[in-house]
């Protein structure tokens, strides 16, 4: 049976979830970075997780965005096959709901209307919208605010079969030791294997979204994912950047099927805070 779902409802809470994002950490990896400052040994590093956590106190207490730079907003929507939405368009909703959370919210606004050009928009709009049709009659909301410090250092490499897992293991470590300090770490590594070009891209960016505490439900996936969690923490990085072995929180991988003659890998870095509120509807 069709669910008649009206666009406002995407819009009042896009409106929300842009604010609710860019000022509190999700439990998950509030839990994560509390243990990691409880369980890093370099003194500096330690000093810089403890300052985050102060940062993290003063945003929620006083209403402030818990990083200057309040992203570009990224929107997924699982629409499931039984809505039908009304009362307007679907990407207007979205944007509207964009445009109230950054002006009411007193959220940065930092997106360029052209890219060369680079006239601000002055309300963060458009966002990236990215939708996904599934079973059922509810849509489940994903709002991404993405900082581009973290976001400029992320990669795509597109690996041949023969290039294997170790290759995939050699793209990721690679990509975290070129980011180093500028990726706002400890960070969280979004990886995705498989598809085409634009897919795998897509997969790493959704990989950042999933709780840190959660490993692949696939065998190998869940060990690559600790293995590469363990071997970039070895690389004393740390914390800013300033030493340690704090470096990176989670390695999260999406994998999807891919063709006979390739193997793409994106690897989507994402600074402490991995911003994301989720909603259903």
């Amino acid at each position: 049976m069709t669910r008649e779902v009206d666009v406002k409802l995407l819009t009042d809470n896009i409106k929300e979830m842009c604010i609710e994002a860019t000022h509190f950490l999700t439990p998950d990896m509030d839990a994560a970075l509390k243990k990691a400052t409880l369980e890093e040994e370099a003194p500096l590093g330690k000093q810089v997780l403890e300052q985050l956590q102060e940062n993290l106190k003063i945003a929620g207490k006083e209403m402030i965005p818990i990083c200057q730079d309040t992203g570009m907003a990224v929107v997924f929507l699982e629409v499931g096959q039984d809505v039908h939405f009304v009362g307007g368009d679907v990407m207007d909703a979205v944007n509207e709901g964009v445009r109230r959370g950054y002006v009411d919210g007193f959220l940065r606004k930092s997106v360029v209307k052209d890219p060369i050009i680079r006239e601000n928009t002055k309300d963060n709009t458009p966002a990236i919208l990215h939708t996904e049709i599934v079973p059922g009659d509810k849509v489940k909301i994903t709002v991404a605010p993405k900082g581009f410090g973290s976001e400029n250092k992320s990669r795509i490499f597109m690996l041949t079969p023969a290039d294997g897992i170790e290759g995939v293991k050699d793209a990721v470590l690679t990509a975290v030791k070129d980011a180093g300090p500028n990726a706002c770490p400890p960070m969280v590594i979004g990886v995705g294997i498989g598809g085409t070009f634009e897919k795998c891209a897509l997969l790493a960016k959704k990989a950042l979204t999933r709780n840190v505490s959660v490993r692949s439900e696939i065998p190998y996936v869940k060990e690559l994912e600790e293995e590469l969690l363990e071997k970039i923490n070895r690389s004393g990085i740390g914390p800013g950047g300033l030493g340690g072995k704090t470096t990176a929180l989670a390695v999260n991988i999406n994998t999807y099927p891919t063709h006979i003659a390739g193997l793409p890998v994106a690897i989507n870095i994402c600074c402490h805070v991995n911003r994301h509120a989720v909603r259903e509807i």
